[in-house]
């Protein structure tokens, strides 16, 4: 069994230090962008108004839902092979995601209506995907904590799932908007795939929703970083899209709301119920705003702790000796574990890993901004 170093460094910045910096930034970036683009005529369809509505709101709820949590009993189960350090976190309630992902995407829904006149379709069509596999979420952060174990519903049911889920989101969108069978980038550029694009939907909500899944390991990272992707996402399909924006906006908050409960020491997990959710919605809007390019940049970090899980069991696998045992190529996958394990403290990962998703968003802008 892997254990992490006894001797524990400084804590360069706290928890809650994390969460002040990173309202602070988002709140003034969605200020500076509405400024700039005038959006603060329809201040319902700007970035503010919903990400700091959202914020509050889930903050407001957040301070009933936690303890409701805690008296049913919702307490994580931590898995055994894990660091040790986090075996103190046994207990703290999860399925956090069943409070902020609703309240995000009804307030989504209202602001919406009442600016544009109309539920639009696209919305819709994003709410139901985030809804069913944060509902597949649920279902096993439900099983986990009825079986007392970190297993809950089977990887090849969870997987069928997220597939046919993709599927029929594919299939919905190439009837809804045919011109996404040929995928935009910048400068102009697009490349036709035809019926191939089917396939590469179904992909891209299956992995993008378990990279965030993957993400959730440490208090106040996932929410975090998905908090910086979602914002960045709305700024890039906000010219062309209103009503994703302000969905991204809406949700972006909702993960600022509950990164408040969330944050180092934890009060409360999202769960499978929270990270699935976020990352069908990721896709999502990727997908329907043909922004491919943009949300493959923008989740960088969610794709490297993908990369370093199946690089860990492949390699593993490759240098298997004959008594059965293999090699790692980290001390621990997903890639956080990792840079725990070498001695960083907890927050200070987490620091680095928003300043990584802060700067993949900054350059995913940077080239949006010359299409």
């Amino acid at each position: 069994m892997v254990q992490s170093q006894t001797s524990e460094p400084p804590i360069v910045i706290s928890g809650k230090g994390l969460y002040v910096v990173i309202l602070a930034v988002l709140s003034v970036a969605a200020v500076v962008s509405d400024s700039l683009s005038g959006r603060f005529e329809e201040p319902l369809t700007s970035l503010t108004v919903p990400f700091l509505l959202t914020t509050v709101l889930v903050s407001l709820i957040g301070l009933w839902a936690v303890p409701m949590l805690k008296r049913l009993k919702a307490g994580q189960v931590i898995r055994e092979d894990g660091p040790q350090n986090h075996l103190a976190k046994a207990g703290t309630p999860t399925m956090g995601g069943i409070f902020f992902v609703p309240v995000a995407l009804v307030v989504s829904v209202i602001l919406s209506a009442v600016a544009l006149g109309k539920f639009s379709p696209e919305l819709i069509a994003t709410l139901l995907l985030t809804l069913v596999l944060g509902g597949l979420g649920f279902v096993d952060d439900l099983q986990v904590l009825l079986k007392k174990s970190n297993k809950g519903i089977s990887a090849k049911l969870r997987l069928a799932i997220e597939l046919g889920s993709g599927l029929i989101f594919a299939l919905w969108l190439t009837n809804f908007q045919s011109s996404v069978t040929t995928l935009q980038f910048p400068l102009g550029l697009s490349i036709p795939i035809g019926f191939l694009f089917i396939g590469l939907a179904i992909f891209v909500v299956a992995a993008e929703s378990n990279a965030v899944n993957l993400t959730d390991g440490m208090d106040g990272l996932a929410a975090g970083t998905c908090a910086i992707a979602l914002l960045g996402l709305g700024l890039v399909v906000a010219n062309d899209w209103p009503s994703l924006m302000v969905f991204c906006a809406c949700l972006s908050g909702g993960c600022i709301g509950f990164l408040l409960h969330n944050h180092n020491p934890a009060k409360v997990f999202m769960g499978d119920t929270g990270s699935l959710a976020l990352g069908a919605a990721l896709a999502a809007v990727g997908l329907i705003s043909n922004s491919l390019w943009a949300l493959l940049l923008i989740s960088g970090l969610f794709l490297a702790e993908s990369l370093s899980v199946i690089s860990q069991v492949l390699y593993y696998k490759a240098t298997k000796d004959s008594e059965g045992k293999g090699k790692r190529l980290f001390k621990m996958a997903p890639l956080h574990h990792h840079f725990e394990l070498s001695g960083w403290h907890e927050t200070k990962v987490v620091g680095i890993f928003y300043l990584i998703v802060f700067g993949l968003t900054l350059g995913t802008l940077g080239i949006n901004s010359l299409s």
